[in-house]
């Protein structure tokens, strides 16, 4: 499992320098990205909208957290992932998001007396390797109200970015890979419990694992 230690002591960073078939951003270009990105930022307390790992293991502090939906985008494995859930040798698959549809998610609110120590933290494990694209979008709370919020979405130009992400394609990836973090198939039904115990459930998600889970009965002969 990932942890605060392993980012703020950068042997996370360090972990991925091993690995030649990962991009690897210097922590200038990390840190330059993070400050382009609040370079933009909108008026009012700062919002991240959190909808894989992020919901169950945030790492980061909050001052708050709280149900919203992101419109325009869904939840997609397309991301190849060489290292902590998968190897260069058998790759897993890592969330991220496409355009289209909608998301369900947590938004966590971050306090300013803390704030470049706290989205440090959240830009050297998400942007390491800039496999994703921080952008800002507009996310609405269950009352209603709408905020922007910076969302990591999926960075197409990246060469680790796959565009088949269907569950037939993706299924049998996930369930193979895993790595120094652990099983990619375990992250899959973490996110799946972490869903449904927030009440939004995701029915990409829940194909996914239960594809797993019949591909699991049928290795072990359980029917």
């Amino acid at each position: 499992m990932l942890t605060r230690e392993l980012l703020t002591t950068g042997e996370y960073y360090e972990s991925i320098r091993d690995c030649s078939e990962h991009p690897l951003w210097s922590k200038q270009q990390i840190m330059d990205s993070m400050r382009e990105t609040l370079a933009s930022r909108p008026t009012g307390p700062l919002w991240l909208f959190a909808y894989g790992s992020l919901i169950w293991n945030p790492l980061f502090r909050s001052t708050d957290s709280r149900r919203a939906t992101l419109d325009g985008w869904h939840r997609r494995f397309c991301i190849r992932l060489v290292v902590g859930r998968g190897t260069a040798e058998r790759p897993g698959r890592m969330l991220a998001l496409e355009a289209g549809g909608s998301t369900a998610g947590i938004a966590y609110q971050f306090s300013e007396s803390s704030l470049s120590a706290e989205l440090s933290v959240v830009w050297m494990r998400e942007m390491v390797g800039g496999v994703y694209e921080p952008r800002w979008e507009r996310i609405r709370f269950e009352d209603g109200h709408e905020v922007e919020a910076i969302a990591f979405v999926a960075n197409k130009a990246h060469p680790l970015y796959e565009s088949a992400s269907e569950i037939e394609h993706v299924a049998p990836i996930v369930e193979g890979a895993s790595g120094t973090l652990g099983r990619n198939a375990e992250y899959a039904t973490m996110l799946q419990d972490s869903l449904r115990e927030h009440d939004m459930a995701d029915p990409y998600v829940d194909t996914l694992v239960e594809a797993l889970g019949n591909s699991q009965r049928l290795v072990t002969g359980d029917r």
